[in-house]
């Protein structure tokens, strides 16, 4: 086991619901029963989102985002342009956080730091601006949830049954989308009980189709899109029909050479360039 799985399995103090949030669904163009484009851990990885957006073009009406639009990758500007023209709900990742200057980028090991300063350093003043201001997880969203990485806590990492059952004994919605891990799956808690959804590596592109049952609740990780870490380096993204009550696992093939070509030109650190074609 990692360390931050023995560390998030310390547990953190039950979520506040004083400071639950709401975005003003109406302005956003938003409402009942949609299909929702669900994204996350993008880490500005531009030619991986581009790839999403095409292969989902025409099964979606809005989307999400569940944080972590920079850091790692080689085009921040260019991600958040992306996610900015989308105009979805966006809340705010660990990495956003450190690259916004809102945390300290010591918290982080040094690969991850000097992706981090390295940045800060490219942002242009407006994308640091909305960076900046993005909004805390959770966030309700037309009958579900949004965090980056718990109901609880944005940074907690969930990787393990025990966080999962407490998560899901203070979920105030059947579902719940989580990232921060970058591992596509997570847990849903039925009349049989507690289940791990995990995915082994295949080539398909619809991975599974998840009814949403009722009585059920669900902890959903829709992925990674930027820098997968379950062992598919293809884009992971969702599809969440409201309507139909489903849940799409998606994966996607993209060019990773080219995004590492970027990476070494920006002499980003060898370990994110060499990861991207292992997906760990």
């Amino acid at each position: 086991m990692e360390d931050r799985e023995r560390r998030a399995l310390q547990g953190a103090a039950d979520f506040d619901y004083d400071d639950w949030q709401q975005p003003n669904l109406s302005e956003l163009g938003l409402g009942c029963f949609m299909r929702y484009l669900i994204l996350s851990d993008i880490h500005a990885n531009v030619t991986a989102l581009d790839t999403v957006l095409a292969d989902a073009k025409g099964r979606w009406d809005a989307a999400v985002c569940l944080g972590d639009i920079v850091g790692y990758g080689p085009d921040p500007n260019e991600a958040l342009d992306r996610i900015r023209e989308l105009n979805c709900v966006t809340i705010r990742g660990n990495h956003d956080k450190a690259i916004a200057g809102i945390t300290e980028a010591e918290d982080f090991n040094p690969v991850a730091r000097t992706a981090v300063l390295w940045s800060r350093d490219r942002l242009t003043s407006d994308n640091l601006g909305y960076l900046s201001n993005l909004r805390q997880g959770p966030v309700f969203v037309d009958g579900f949830c949004i965090v980056h990485g718990s109901i609880r806590d944005e940074d907690e990492y969930l990787f393990v049954p025990p966080q999962a059952i407490e998560e899901l004994r203070i979920a105030p919605t059947v579902l719940t989308f989580f990232g921060h891990t970058h591992r596509q799956g997570g847990f849903m808690q039925r009349r049989n009980g507690l289940a791990v959804i995990n995915f082994e590596p295949s080539d398909r592109t619809l991975i599974w189709t998840l009814p949403v049952e009722e009585g059920g609740t669900y902890l959903l990780n829709p992925g990674s899109i930027g820098q997968p870490r379950d062992g598919d380096p293809r884009a992971a993204y969702a599809i969440a029909d409201t309507e139909k009550g489903t849940v799409e696992f998606w994966r996607v093939a993209y060019d990773i050479e080219a995004v590492q070509q970027r990476m070494l030109d920006a002499l980003l650190p060898e370990p994110l360039i060499l990861r991207l074609a292992v997906g760990r």
